[in-house]
């Protein structure tokens, strides 16, 4: 069988884990208890050793997916020459508890004529590398390692006639289940179920439906958002929610590990942990969409992380950390799968953890000041926390780091970097000086000015005629399209201006955005990698931003023409137009947000002056 594209896949998840689910009927991505956890079906990276848990038509079919309306439940829908039929894929809400309970429905009915279904449950416990056992009963069936066990429960009335016939192999399970127009069957299967597989009745399953459409239904209400584009922007609000490890607050930057950059290439990392970087986006997201709790949620975290100051040779912060906010993410390979499309190696864990970013320092402060003006004010201990790192960051920035990207081939004076820690330092100020607050102000105002002195010095290519990745470079860098969003320079000064018309030649091809060049800027790692969605959108913000309001449209039009069929973003696109990259990605989306926001106000005003 040949593994589904990436953007073949819908996400439906409970706020602790999440599945990816393909237009054949197949869950190919499934991590147990949580995000990052091991594996229990991974075809997508690896369809013979991978596992997976596929329900489809038993002949030719024709599939269509779709959404629930406002809700993350979702149906895929077959049609045969003899019927109509759909199964519809959901998970429970988990609460904001950590558990290993976890719950994953799948009902399966026949609309119109008949259709029979073929369902195959392979589980491969611990990315393939763990064997596990089956018990078969008359109510389901359950899949056990030593370490986790999956049970079964049929759905189905006890009167119902046991239509589907039972077929074993090497321990996975294999049902054939022949329907006719109005019969409905499914399964649900549940982690740390506590008890042994039981009938689980359809009206039992459709008020675990209703219970779960409602949760969406009901969240996804607060969104204060009435622009252009609000369907769009409440599928990235609830795609984003389905990233979100609701017992911390986290957000993962994928739910994927090892989907790449490169079809084939060696650019294939581990997205399943919460970056400070991400986290500090969604604040600024999320509360321009008035979802002020999963804002509050995610400083919360922010601050723990910074009171904690675990982070080793990068500072008092890691940039990324495992979703319950602890920092093991020791980098290794699965050197037994194959990988998307032959695209090795396989990470887990990500070995960029310890690096030196400085960024994240003024992405942390930007989002902590955002929050602040919403209302969410930063109290004593929180404060005393902020001093302590603005006090180290004023110590330590004036260094060669790693940079946004986590490249790999040695540290370098990035401008972005410089960019961000005048960030940090200016909203550390205008807080001081907001609630009255005791801080170094001077130190911090003298390390500002000095920043931006440097940038406008050393970042400034006068040959380029534009802002550069690095001092000492002519290469240009998509990061800094946040100049102007950030206030360091004003979007209509000839030097930004200038700025951005290098990028347009360089970096820019249609509406598509490529991070950098790495054939000029070498960054350890061999191959290419496709245009990046964030930088696109990005592109679009500051484009508005700038005056080019008809162009940033268009620019943004043409992007949403790139997301799949359910309104999910990977994280890049290549050559061909596929999405490539770790899929879906809260970047991506949180950058949408954003971009949409930005160019809402910016066509009020031009129809405003017409």
């Amino acid at each position: 069988m040949t593994e589904a594209a990436i953007a073949d896949h819908g996400l439906i998840g409970d706020l602790q884990t999440a599945a990816l689910v393909s237009t054949d009927g197949s869950v190919d991505w499934f991590c147990c208890p949580r995000f990052d956890s091991p594996s229990v079906f991974g075809a997508l990276l690896d369809d013979e050793r991978g596992g997976h848990f596929r329900i489809r038509p038993h002949h030719d079919y024709a599939s269509r997916q779709m959404y629930f309306p406002d809700t993350a439940i979702l149906i895929t829908r077959f049609t045969t020459e003899a019927g109509m039929g759909e199964v519809v894929d959901f998970m429970p809400p988990a609460g904001s508890v950590a558990t290993g309970n976890h719950q994953l429905a799948r009902m399966v009915r026949c609309i119109r004529g008949e259709m029979t279904f073929e369902v195959d449950v392979a589980p491969r416990f611990d990315y393939g590398r763990r064997a596990h056992t089956l018990d078969l009963s008359a109510s389901g069936a359950v899949f056990g390692t030593d370490a986790l066990t999956l049970t079964m429960h049929a759905v189905r009335e006890p009167a119902d006639e046991r239509l589907a016939t039972v077929r074993v192999e090497e321990n996975d399970l294999h049902l054939t289940i022949p329907l006719t127009a109005g019969q409905v069957r499914g399964v649900v299967l549940e982690s740390d179920a506590g008890g042994p597989p039981r009938e689980i009745r359809v009206a039992e399953f459709e008020r675990m439906f209703h219970e779960t459409a409602a949760y969406w239904r009901t969240w996804l209400h607060r969104c204060t958002y009435t622009g252009r584009w609000r369907e769009t922007l409440q599928r990235s609000a609830i795609t984003l929610k389905l990233m979100t490890y609701a017992p911390s607050g986290g957000l993962v930057a994928a739910p994927t590990t090892g989907l790449p950059e490169q079809v084939g290439g060696e650019r294939n990392w581990d997205y399943r942990y919460t970056w400070v970087r991400d986290a500090s986006f969604s604040v600024y997201a999320l509360l321009r969409l008035g979802f002020t709790e999963e804002a509050a949620q995610f400083s919360r975290w922010m601050r723990d992380r910074v009171s904690e100051r675990v982070g080793g040779e990068g500072g008092p912060l890691n940039i990324m950390y495992r979703v319950d906010g602890s920092s093991d993410l020791k980098e290794e390979s699965l050197e037994h799968w194959s990988g998307y499309r032959g695209s090795r190696p396989v990470r887990i864990g990500n070995g960029a953890a310890d690096q030196l970013q400085l960024d994240i320092y003024g992405e942390a402060l930007d989002s902590i000041y955002f929050a602040d003006r919403r209302g969410l004010e930063v109290g004593h201990r929180g404060w005393t926390e902020i001093r302590e790192l603005l006090d180290w960051l004023a110590a330590h920035w004036d260094q060669p780091e790693e940079g946004i990207w986590e490249t790999r081939g040695g540290r370098q004076d990035f401008t972005y970097g410089r960019l961000m820690s005048w960030v940090a330092f200016d909203r550390g100020i205008r807080m001081a000086a907001t609630h009255g607050r005791p801080a170094a102000v001077a130190a911090w105002t003298q390390a500002r000015d000095a920043i931006y002195d440097q940038i406008m010095e050393k970042g400034w290519n006068r040959d380029r005629g534009a802002f550069v990745q690095h001092y000492g470079s002519p290469v240009l860098d998509s990061s800094l399209l946040r100049m102007s969003s950030v206030g360091f320079i004003a979007p209509h000064d000839p030097m930004w201006a200038s700025t951005l018309r290098a990028m347009d030649s360089e970096l820019v091809t249609d509406s598509l955005v490529y991070r950098y060049d790495p054939e000029a800027s070498p960054d350890g790692l061999l191959g290419s990698e496709g245009t990046f969605s964030l930088c696109s959108f990005m592109y679009v913000d500051a484009l508005a931003r700038a005056g080019r309001v008809e162009d940033a449209r268009l620019a943004f039009e043409k992007m949403l023409t790139y997301a799949n069929h359910v309104g999910l973003f990977s994280e890049e696109i290549a050559l061909s137009g596929e999405q490539i990259g770790n899929f879906p990605q809260a970047f991506t989306h949180l950058a949408l947000i954003d971009a949409a926001i930005t160019l809402d106000a910016e066509l009020d005003r031009a129809n405003a002056r017409r």
